[in-house]
Formats: C-alpha cells, structure tokens, sequence
C-alpha cells in the first residue's frame, strides 16, 4: 500500500483562510466508513474520493440536480462538426492559489486525463485532441461522433497548468504503481470549496471559497470529513451529536435512527450495480487445487457460481431490504436498462449448480478465493460472507479475503484477485461507461477495460462497444447496448448482485438533497 502523507496548507491557502474569517460559519460535520485515496484529480476512479474532488475541481460542465448538464467553467459549446467541439471558457475564474483560469489549463488537463497513468481516461475516451483557440476559447477534436461528450466530461476536473509542472505533476499520479506526487497531496482548484488539510484515514477538511465564481444555494463555510470505519461507532457519533451527516448508516441502525427525533433520514436509489468479477484470463487459477486449469473460464462453472447465489436471501437478510436484486450490470436510472435485462438470468437452484460444476468436470468443486472491501459499499463484507457460504455449498471450498478499499482496489487495478465484489456506479448515467470500463478488453492504454479486473476479453462485445460509442441514431444505439448487455448476461462474465439503496442519515438540522451518485453536495447544504 502506498504510503500517503498529510496534506499541508500553502501559504497563500492560509491567506485566504484569513481573509475569510470565522464570522458565522456553519461547519458541516460529515462520516463515512472510507477515506478518499488521493487528492490527485487523474489518479483515481473512486467515489468516495470524486465526492470530494469535485468540490474543490470543477469540470467545464456539470450536472444540474436533475442530473441535465449545465455549464461550468464553459459558458458555451458549439458542435462546429461531428467530431469537433467548440468551448467558450468563463472568464474572471481564479484558482484557489490566485492564479488565472484560462484555455491552457483546459488544454493541459483534458490531455494529462487521457494519459497513462490517469485512471479517468473514461471521462475524455473520445477526445483526440485539444487546441488553444484564445485565452479563453478552445477546440475540442474527437476521434469519432460522441453522443454522450458532455455527460463524460462531467468527470474530467481542471487543474492549474504552471501550478502542475512547478511541482512536478505533469502526469497523473501511477495509483496501482503505489506512487505519489505533489498533486497527490495537495490540491489547487477553481471550486466552491478549498482543500486545507488532509490527514489520511483521521479527516478532510474543506473551507468555503470566498472567491468562487458561483453562488452556494447553503451555508456551510467549513467541512470536516471524518472515516469512521466501525459500522457502531459511526452510528453512535451520529446519534451523539458528534457528527452531523452520515453517508452511509449501517441498515442493523435505521429502525432506531427513524424512532429518533433528533435524526432524520432520507433514502434513494443510487446509480451503482453491486457484483461478483471472475478472473477469466490466467490459464491457471492460483490455490484452485486444479492444476493447469482455471476452472473459471468455463461458463458452466460461472452460471453455477450465480444459480449457488440467494439473491432474495441477500435482498431479505443481508441487505435488510436495501438493495433491488439485479440481472444486469446497470441500474434502472442509467440510460440503457431495460426491465426484461434486469430479470435474474437464471433461478437459484443449488442442485442445478452442483450438476454444472460436474459436467464441467468439477464434481468434487475447487478452491477459490473471494476478496472484498470491508469498508466501501453497503454490508460488503456481510455480503461476501454470505456468498462464500453459498458457494461452499455447492463444492466451491471459498476463502473470504477483506480489506479496506484503499488496498482493495490496488488488487483489483493490478489484476491480483480470483473472485471479487465490486460495486459500480454510473457517473454519465449511460450503459458506455460501465460497458467501456467493465466489459471492454482490458488494453492498458486507454479507458477500455480498466475496471475489467477479470480480463474476460470478447471481440463481438468489443466490437459492439465501439459502435456504440459513435452511434448518433438513438434507437439504433439503444438496440447496440441492448444487445451488448444482454451478451455480457449470458455468458456470466459478470455475476451481478443488486443495485443499491443509498439512505443518508443526519441530523434534523440538517438540510440537503440526496443524490443517486451518491456524492453530497455542501454548496447545496443548510444547517439551522
């Protein structure tokens, strides 16, 4: 694991800290069972940490709170040809350090998030190039029509361009390679909010921007984050007072919360798909006890690990009814589902799931091991738990590994798991980015398949996914997708699990939207 380093406050961070004063500041005071894993814009495709990041970096569009896109730090946007882009930047942006925002900044950060080692290569797939046209025009070039350009732009953040290479990160920080860099640390945006201090694993906090282009619809002057691990002390420093806000409860807790009238709750879908991933690549499957063979590549053997799989049970007992049962690898609010996709592929049968391993040629099952977080989704270790009983009932003899996220994800980024839970949500609210960075074949290079931490590799989805990511005609496109989906289902190359229920808990004071991307919104919270 790499080995992070407090965030230190710049000398001009502080000026502007004094300059704001302390006169009736509202501190919102946050928990959530993880940390972010950097402050290095490009580095990491995590949501924890783009819950943070995008209160101190802005994109050049954003959503508004029906998720439709409006603009940023561009004003305008011009389709001068299919696969060229016109934008008309916001002038008079400072970044927090004091610096002017201009086209160079765009053309840095757009060009240094489709680089290797960025891990948001998903967020500019289709861009080819970026010109400066002034100081605050530029011109975006694509490598083929996007349809969805602006909605993957959302999560392309713009950083400082002199700020970058004064401090030697030019390139993103290499987060699987457990490498850190300046922009890693420390953080210099144009947003609402300005990153003073970071303490990994202790707390974040954020001071408002008294020099922010917009206007907050809240009164928070201050954030204060707290990862607070333990599902009964999260709970406890909610209830306590100690905290305001609670990202994610544990469900054992929300009976008591709601009774409590000093808490309040509110409760939504989110966008995110929980599931199983399968390593479909190696030849042979470390510990399976099959030498020469990876039982996984076998589909029989993967439909038999899913019809192994209670999803009512999980729904019922685990989840607590926190969850709706999937049969997709999409949520219902992200453009593409459909509820015919959504039906299980197949019932849960043990028996059924005990014949396909044998006719597999597994009739006494194979060793597996399961790794997950115990600190990121909802119940995630109480789940894996639960599937790793299943599995072994079926002669499927499963070794539950848990650990934080932060440690996790490297596993997963670096291809080191056999079977993993993962959750994933839609940031575009469109079936291409879990298609693009889930199910592509994995190249190393760009966005496809960065996330595909089973290697699967399938030239007819592959091929699929490159039409849609061009496909302008809108039914055609949804029948690509469609068909892509359902490819991906009946071949079991993705086990998928639930979509999540995200409730949020806090106190009553406290007032703010919930979000199905299930990033918090201090610029639009009030605390009375």
């Amino acid at each position: 694991m790499i080995q992070r380093t407090t965030f230190k406050l710049g000398l001009l961070g502080a000026a502007v800290l004094v300059a704001m004063g302390t006169a009736h500041a509202a501190t919102m005071r946050w928990a959530g069972a993880n940390d972010i894993l950097t402050v290095d814009p490009h580095a990491q495709n995590h949501q924890t940490t783009h819950a943070f990041l995008q209160q101190v970096y802005e994109s050049l569009v954003r959503y508004d709170d029906k998720y439709q896109i409006e603009p940023a730090l561009a004003t305008k946007w011009t389709q001068v040809s299919p696969t060229q882009v016109r934008f008309e930047l916001r002038k008079g942006v400072k970044f927090h350090d004091g610096a002017p925002f201009t086209a160079d900044d765009v053309v840095f950060s757009l060009t240094r998030a489709g680089t290797a080692p960025s891990n948001m290569m998903s967020a500019v797939q289709s861009v080819k190039e970026v010109k400066k046209v002034d100081e605050h025009t530029v011109d975006v070039f694509l490598k083929g029509p996007n349809p969805i350009l602006l909605r993957e732009l959302t999560e392309a953040r713009i950083m400082n361009k002199a700020w970058a290479e004064k401090h030697n990160s030019v390139k993103s920080q290499d987060y699987a390679g457990k490498e850190e860099n300046y922009a890693s640390r420390n953080a210099n945006g144009t947003g609402p909010f300005v990153m003073v201090g970071w303490q990994p694993d202790v707390k974040v906090t954020l001071k408002k921007n008294p020099n922010w282009w917009d206007k907050p619809k809240g009164n928070i002057d201050e954030v204060v984050f707290t990862p607070i691990k333990s599902a009964a002390t999260r709970s406890a420093a909610l209830i306590s007072g100690q905290v305001d806000f609670v990202v994610d409860p544990p469900p054992q807790d929300l009976a008591r919360m709601k009774a409590n009238p000093d808490i309040k709750l509110i409760e939504g879908a989110e966008n995110r798909t929980i599931y199983l991933g399968l390593d479909q690549f190696r030849d042979e499957l470390p510990g399976a006890g099959t030498a020469g063979k990876n039982p996984l590549k076998d589909k029989r053997v993967r439909q038999a690990l899913y019809q192994a799989i209670d999803s009512a049970g999980l729904h019922s007992r685990t989840m607590r009814n926190l969850s709706v049962p999937a049969g997709t690898m999409i949520a219902p609010m992200v453009h593409g589902w459909t509820k015919q996709l959504d039906e299980r592929a197949a019932k849960y049968d043990v028996e059924a799931a005990k014949k396909l391993l044998a006719d597999a040629g597994y009739p006494n099952g194979f060793s597996l091991k399961l790794d997950c977080p115990n600190d990121r989704y909802v119940n995630d270790e109480a789940i894996c738990q639960a599937v790793t009983a299943m599995w072994t009932r079926i002669g499927v003899k499963t070794n539950l590994q848990t650990a934080p996220m932060a440690q996790f994800v490297t596993r997963v980024m670096n291809n080191d798991v056999s079977a993993y839970l993962f959750g994933w949500g839609v940031a575009t609210f469109d079936a291409l980015y879990s298609l693009d960075s889930l199910m592509s074949t994995k190249d190393g290079k760009t966005s496809a398949g960065v996330y595909n931490g089973g290697r699967f590799s399938d030239a007819k989805l592959d091929g699929m996914i490159q039409q849609i990511k061009v496909e302008m005609d809108a039914p055609k496109r949804d029948a690509l997708i469609n068909d892509a989906l359902k490819l991906v289902k009946d071949e079991y190359y993705y086990l998928p699990l639930h979509h999540q229920i995200r409730p949020w808990a806090m106190r009553k004071n406290v007032d703010t939207p919930h979000r199905a991307d299930d990033r918090p919104m201090p610029a639009w919270t009030t605390i009375k």
